[in-house]
């Protein structure tokens, strides 16, 4: 009979994208790391990148780099990410700020469109910053919260945003991939149904930007968000990115209005008049730095192909699901993702009371992975730089930890 490592070297073997990972920095005494989709590994070229950036703009351009690209940086890079990993043409993604900032500005943009509409349409159980940015624009605004349920290990449906959505709809904010389960909340869908009722849909693409293809063109989307530490690999930190339709840029209109997005930031003019594409969603001074190594990462996607990277992201899931069937659900654990590939996003969520209590134990045997309370273990795999291996090793640790606790 195959035992589960003898099946995941095979797998390896197997694996087209199998020598991507060794363009990861790894460390040693790390056996699995399964919360790549919080944070990515750098990559191996990223320490050069950085040390030349501080040696050959920063430290020998000084203040001249800002005329010789570094103004044009975030268009530039967000030109980048939107043909790589969006599916979107140039000019309508910028880079800055932080994900919490951007759906501020994207949100209450969209709210500013029809004074008449008031309602935002939401996921109940969404991403707490997601949640709490809603909070404080409704405070602000007077506008009222619409949430919406989902089950425990899936997500919101087209049915239920054409079910909430009328009149008085604004916006609906919702997550591609929802953080806690996995599941993939069809984009093209209910950005349809938003659209029947006439309201707005800004999307938070932060666990699926570079994890599964997008086509936000394509999906007529009218603004979205995203970090970029995550599959992109860009470290802690680093600047989220905001995605704005092309037809819709005129008439949208930010509420953080700073020097960097105005339409000639070196007069000092008397009274601020916004750009006229997205870089209108700048606000104050963007991060050059902390966009060097999104750069690496979106050539690597881009070398590879987000095809290639969402077929290996669903055997991994695949794999999980295999040996929680195996092994995981007679300890009296559950699965709280999606079981079908098409529904579910790079990571998978199993749930127990003792998870908690096992994540000193699991670190201390170098397997690194995600919790999300209140008892929810997130595998979270990362396609280039995880391998099967990686993943069994891990499992069989959690395996071994949690015998010792039922």
């Amino acid at each position: 009979m195959t035992t589960t490592g003898e099946r995941a070297a095979a797998l390896d073997r197997e694996d087209p994208l199998m020598p991507f990972r060794s363009r990861f920095l790894a460390v040693p005494e790390v056996l699995a790391y399964l919360d790549g989709n919080s944070l990515g590994r750098p990559l191996d070229r990223t320490p050069d990148r950085m040390a030349g950036f501080v040696r050959d703009q920063w430290g020998a351009r000084l203040i001249r780099g800002w005329d010789e690209g570094w103004m044009e940086a975030p268009v530039r890079v967000g030109d980048e990410l939107g043909r790589i990993a969006l599916g979107a043409a140039p000019g309508q993604v910028v880079v800055g700020d932080s994900t919490s900032v951007l759906l501020y500005k994207a949100v209450r943009a969209a709210l500013a469109l029809d004074r008449g509409r008031t309602e935002i349409v939401f996921a109940a159980a969404d991403f707490p910053t997601d949640r709490f940015v809603l909070q404080g624009i409704a405070a602000e605004t007077g506008a009222v919260l619409v949430p919406l349920p989902a089950p425990h290990d899936g997500g919101v449906t087209s049915e239920q945003v054409a079910a909430a959505a009328g009149p008085r709809t604004a916006v609906v904010v919702l997550s591609h991939i929802a953080y806690r389960s996995a599941a993939i909340t069809d984009v093209r869908a209910v950005t349809a149904a938003a659209h029947e009722a006439g309201a707005m849909v800004v999307w938070d693409l932060s666990h699926s930007v570079g994890a599964l293809p997008l086509a936000l063109d394509a999906w007529r989307v009218d603004l979205a968000v995203g970090c970029t530490y995550k599959y992109l690999n860009g470290g802690p930190g680093s600047p989220a990115f905001l995605y704005a339709r092309a037809d819709l840029l005129p008439r949208l209109e930010q509420p953080i209005q700073g020097w960097m997005g105005a339409d000639r930031p070196f007069e000092m003019g008397e009274r601020y008049a916004p750009d006229a594409g997205v870089r209108r969603f700048l606000s104050g001074t963007p991060s050059i730095v902390a966009m060097q190594p999104v750069l690496d990462m979106l050539g690597l996607l881009d070398e590879v192909g987000l095809t290639a990277v969402r077929a290996k992201s669903e055997q991994l899931t695949r794999f999980v699901i295999e040996r929680f069937d195996a092994e995981l659900a007679a300890l009296g654990v559950r699965l709280a993702s999606p079981r079908d590939d098409r529904l579910r996003g790079s990571h998978v969520t199993l749930d127990h009371p003792a998870f908690e209590s096992m994540l000193p134990a699991l670190h201390r045997r170098g397997v690194i992975p995600d919790f999300r309370r209140p008892d929810g273990l997130r595998i979270g795999l990362s396609p280039l730089s995880t391998s099967f291996a990686e993943v069994d090793a891990g499992l069989d640790a959690v395996v071994e930890e949690l015998r010792f606790r039922v």
